[in-house]
């Protein structure tokens, strides 16, 4: 039996990966705590054989009077958990770091794409993860985990957004664009099996196949039993505002991971690997 501690108590990921190795009582021990304030500091991590770390900041609009809090919670945090792992015998550290330490907004992101970050919690992922790998060793393996958009049931972030809009509108533009999205179950099935095969490394989780928005939207009203209507001869409009607009480009511009580096062809050859179709992600998100 291997025992897991979970870091951020509370967070969307850290339970939802709690909630899925509730399947698996004789094999993992899980325990999370909170990493506000100080108290955590007193936590024994000696019981424990792996830290897999979510705390951070993500969801809030970024500002110049908080661009300090990224650092000290997304970075400085991170970085004191990792040295009390290693110091209390811990053997597996997983950070649960970001695709924004790349800085791209749209294309193809490969793994020679360098590690350009444009925002506050971009950077201050990437600070992190450079400190946690230096303390990497073979007693002490450390995985970065940089996942795209993450969405599934009660996830905050773009996926509600799209969720409610496929719920109130009768219409949808109809985008001809692939983007990289993992559906939480299939996130979590992804961290336990590297748990379970100690890995180290630079880890970069997706579903297998790509997600088109209008194509997401569209099954998201099926999922609640209505009809939408996807309109051609927009595109132009929709890229157009794209450009000027973050939020549009973040939903409508495509952004991927190489398919070369898809987490669940890397781990074909081994006999229980199974992924939670797209479709079926959205049938239970929406549930």
């Amino acid at each position: 039996m291997k025992r897991i501690l979970i870091t951020g108590e509370n967070s969307y990921i850290g339970t939802s990966f709690q909630e899925w190795l509730a399947q698996y009582p004789k094999e993992y021990e899980v325990e999370a705590i909170s990493v506000r304030g100080e108290n955590w500091k007193e936590t024994d991590f000696s019981k424990f054989d792996v830290v897999y770390h979510v705390a951070g900041i993500a969801h809030i609009k970024e500002t110049k009077d908080n661009e300090k809090l990224y650092y000290q919670v997304n970075r400085d945090l991170a970085i004191d958990v990792a040295k009390k792992s290693k110091n209390e015998g811990i053997k597996q550290f997983v950070f649960l770091s970001s695709m924004s330490i790349y800085g791209v907004d749209e294309g193809v992101i490969t793994k020679e794409t360098p590690l350009n970050p444009k925002t506050a919690y971009g950077k201050s992922k990437l600070e992190a993860e450079l400190l946690i790998q230096e303390l990497d060793c073979e007693t002490f393996k450390v995985a970065i985990v940089r996942p795209p958009m993450v969405y599934g049931k009660n996830c905050t972030g773009n996926y509600s957004k799209l969720s409610k809009l496929a719920k109130l509108s009768f219409i949808f533009p109809k985008i001809n664009n692939q983007r990289s999205m993992i559906y939480i179950d299939n996130l979590s099935y992804f961290i336990e099996i590297c748990i379970r095969n100690n890995t180290r490394g630079i880890l970069l989780p997706q579903n297998s196949k790509y997600v088109n928005t209008s194509e997401m939207v569209a099954e998201i009203a099926k999922a609640n039993n209505k009809k939408i209507y996807l309109i051609n001869g927009i595109g132009w409009l929709i890229k157009g505002i794209s450009k000027k607009s973050p939020i549009i480009s973040k939903v409508f511009g495509t952004l991927i991971y190489d398919e070369d580096i898809t987490f669940f062809d890397q781990y074909s050859h081994l006999n229980d690997v199974r992924e939670i179709s797209f479709i079926d992600s959205i049938k239970e998100s929406e549930k």
